[in-house]
Formats: C-alpha cells, sequence, structure tokens
C-alpha cells in the first residue's frame, strides 16, 4: 500500500510541474485523494459491501469534488490533474499511467446492463472538459482534447478533437502561394502549423489555396482577352467580404484584397 502511495506521489511530480514538495502534493491535491479513496471503494464493491462502496464514494465526491464509481477498475499511476466535475462510470477501465484533466465524464449511452463505459488503454491523455460516451477502447498512448465528445473507438496513438471528435493529423505544408499571403497579412498560414494539426483549419487552407489558384488562372485568361481584343476589361477583383467570425481579421484581409487588385490591375 505503501509502495503505491510513493508512486502516486513521484507521478504528481513526473506530470504537474506546480508541485513543490511531498506535503503539498499529500494535502493539496484532491485528484490523490480521490483516488485513494476509490481503492477503499473499490475493495468495498468487489467484497460484496456494495452499500458501504457507495456511501464511501460519495464522501470523496462531496470532500474532492470528482465521482469515481466503485466498480471502475483503474491501474497504477492515474493522474488527476485539478480534478473538479470528474466523473467516472461504473464499467469504466483505465489503463496504467493515464493523465486527465477536470470536467473530464468516462459515461454511458445505454441503460443496458454490462459494460457501458469506456476503456481508456496505457499512457491516454484526456484534456479538459473531454466526454468520451459509450463502451469502446481509447487506445493506447491516445489524446483527447479539450472538450471533445468522443462517441466512438480512437486508435492508439491518434489525437482526437471536436464534436464529435475525430482523428487530427499533421497539418500540411502550405503553398508558396498561401505563405505568401499570410506573410502579407501578417501571421503564419492562417494560424496553421505542425503542431496545430486542426483538421478545420487544414480544409481551409485547402480552400484558400485552390481560391488563390483560380485567382491567378482567371487573372491570365482575362490579360490574353485584353491583349486580344482591347474591348475586354482586365480583371477586377471586388472587395473580400468576410463573415462575422472573421471580423477580428478584416483590416488585414482588406489591405490583402488592395494589394492584390493593384497587382493584378
Amino acid at each position: 500500500m505503501f509502495a503505491r502511495i510513493r508512486e502516486d506521489i513521484a507521478s504528481v511530480f513526473d506530470r504537474d510541474p506546480a508541485a513543490r514538495s511531498t506535503w503539498e502534493v499529500l494535502t493539496c491535491y484532491p485528484g490523490l485523494h480521490a483516488i485513494w479513496a476509490h481503492r477503499v471503494s473499490h475493495w468495498l464493491w468487489t467484497h460484496g459491501l456494495k452499500w458501504l462502496a457507495r456511501v464511501n464514494s460519495n464522501l470523496a465526491r462531496w470532500i474532492t469534488g470528482i465521482e469515481i464509481h466503485p466498480g471502475a477498475r483503474i491501474g497504477q499511476r492515474f493522474f488527476i490533474d485539478h480534478g473538479m466535475g470528474v466523473v467516472i462510470g461504473e464499467t469504466a477501465e483505465i489503463g496504467d499511467d493515464v493523465t486527465m484533466y477536470h470536467g473530464v465524464t468516462l459515461g454511458g449511452t445505454s441503460w443496458n446492463k454490462g459494460k457501458r463505459h469506456p476503456t481508456l488503454g496505457d499512457r491516454v491523455v484526456v484534456g479538459a472538459g473531454a466526454k468520451i460516451l459509450g463502451p469502446f477502447t481509447v487506445g493506447a498512448g491516445a489524446r483527447v482534447g479539450s472538450n471533445s465528445v468522443v462517441v466512438k473507438e480512437v486508435p492508439p496513438g491518434a489525437t482526437v478533437v471536436g464534436i464529435p471528435a475525430r482523428i487530427v493529423r499533421e497539418a500540411a505544408e502550405p503553398s508558396e502561394a498561401v505563405a505568401a499571403m499570410a506573410k502579407k497579412m501578417g501571421f503564419d498560414a492562417y494560424g496553421l502549423s505542425k503542431d496545430m494539426p486542426d483538421p478545420v483549419a487544414n480544409a481551409m487552407s485547402v480552400m484558400f489555396d485552390h481560391v488563390q489558384r483560380l485567382d491567378e488562372q482567371l487573372g491570365k485568361v482575362c490579360r490574353l482577352l485584353h491583349e486580344v481584343d482591347s474591348r475586354m476589361p482586365e480583371l477586377e477583383l471586388s472587395k473580400l467580404e468576410l463573415p462575422d467570425f472573421c471580423m477580428d481579421a478584416s483590416p488585414a484581409l482588406d489591405s490583402l484584397a488592395g494589394n492584390r487588385k493593384r497587382n493584378q490591375g
């Protein structure tokens, strides 16, 4: 028992740079208190003392703000950072070296008896506010982004984000045209980088690249037609109109649209 407690404390120092002393970890980390209380509750649950197990888990919930059903199976070195609002269901299974942040729910989507809650493999990281719902497996080494809603199996080592959660891949290198547009606008390729593999941003990057190429080809066609018949006007691009969610970037985009008109005029 004391060896596991020492192991739990060591895992806090490994994963939380704010931890300064063993005494602080022992007295001020509700995630640890919830895990230790769960071990007692789980022992009572597996030995047929289910009412006492639920009472003990409820006391732990009142003290820590973390609700772990006594029936849940939890591996070694499980670390809950901050912890408030974490809910772990009865048939949930958690592997070794898992890290979980506040507001996470390991929930079920069925009222049927049997396996209803997810299984987390070893070394999984679950971001704040994420909801993992259903009797499927999140593979070893996977990462679940904050506020994601996961409703299907996650492969080992994958990163999922969004509602519903989807697997993200490394962002593609932006084209020269997109990079040039971003440089004029004063930020990095519409917020894309290999460190920020956002699937929505990736799709927007491809769209911007496609629009840029269409503009270039249309400009060439108009210039050729103007050379054949001077009555044919050269391409004049209209002002770029932005939806409300892009209004913060509108001055830079308006400037970019103006530069493009002058370059092609």
